[in-house]
């Protein structure tokens, strides 16, 4: 990439910083600011900023003024999905594909958007071709590590997310998957310690600090009574609560049950009004940090 102003703005991206990558390119001269890889760096500091409508228009420029390019294909394939427009997203995927059949890139972006409209099947075929490609590829364990999680496969996507950790030690996105998945599996300290090493990593990132401070809620001994719900999900252990509680009537066992309705009903009640004050609590009081 030539041009200074160019390549000024090019490591401010690399180091995390959007805005001031994006202050950069403003200042390029007319001549530079037309150059095929002024309209990436823009696009690509958009999508670093979510602002997902501004990365669309950034790359089809780019488009225009330097022809085809697997990149920015990838970048407007991503910000069309992040937006929720599944058509246009798969359009432009195909068409970086188109170039490059093998690009990584391309292959995991497609398979999330896969994965957006339900086409499971599809998603995990592409997931196969990235994977065959370059199995420890960070962006090949981010996209198994989805699918699984897509999938409902709660434990399969722990032990990936295990695999990213292992494989990228220092990554602060493969332990917040790893604090993510743990989570989902009611797996506090897990979970906890995930979290902690993802912001230890990379405090810059707000969606690591929030995940930090909330497996600190889930650890804290006031949430103690309620991680079954967290491990299984209300719906599960409500059904479990009831089939014990028939089971104790058929065993005939009416007092043992009833005792177990009145916890499992008081048990509620704590579910309803403990973890909210916990969480306000607690907020507060890292707020003031």
């Amino acid at each position: 990439m030539s041009g200074i102003g160019l390549k000024r703005a090019q490591a401010l991206l690399m180091a995390d910083r959007p805005q001031e990558a994006l202050r950069e390119l403003a200042t390029l001269s007319a001549e530079e600011a037309m150059h095929p890889g002024a309209f990436y760096l823009r696009a690509a500091a958009f999508s670093q900023l979510d602002q997902h409508a501004e990365t669309v228009t950034a790359a089809r420029q780019g488009l225009e003024a330097g022809g085809p390019d697997p990149d920015l294909f990838q970048l407007i394939g991503d910000a069309e999905r992040q937006q929720g427009h599944l058509e246009a997203a798969e359009q432009a995927l195909l068409s970086g594909l188109s170039l490059a059949p093998n690009h990584l890139g391309l292959l995991c972006s497609y398979a999330a958007a896969c994965m957006a409209a339900n086409q499971l099947g599809k998603a995990a075929k592409l997931v196969e071709r990235a994977a065959a490609q370059a199995p420890t590829a960070a962006a090949v364990y981010a996209i198994r590590i989805q699918l699984a999680y897509t999938r409902g496969e709660d434990r399969k996507a722990q032990e990936i997310a295990r695999e990213f950790v292992a494989e990228y030690p220092e990554s602060a996105a493969a332990h917040a998957l790893l604090g993510g998945t743990s989570a989902n599996r009611g797996q506090v300290r897990e979970a906890d310690a995930g979290a902690r090493q993802a912001v230890a990593a990379d405090p810059t990132v707000g969606d690591y600090a929030e995940l930090a401070l909330e497996t600190r809620i889930a650890r804290h001994p006031l949430m103690t009574p309620v991680r079954p719900f967290i491990r299984f999900g209300p719906i599960k252990t409500w059904i479990a609560a009831i089939a014990i509680i028939y089971g104790l009537r058929m065993l005939k066992m009416p007092m043992l049950a009833g005792v177990f309705a009145i916890g499992w009903f008081l048990l509620c009640v704590y579910s309803w009004v403990v973890p909210p004050l916990v969480r306000r609590w607690m907020k507060r009081r890292y707020r003031a940090f």
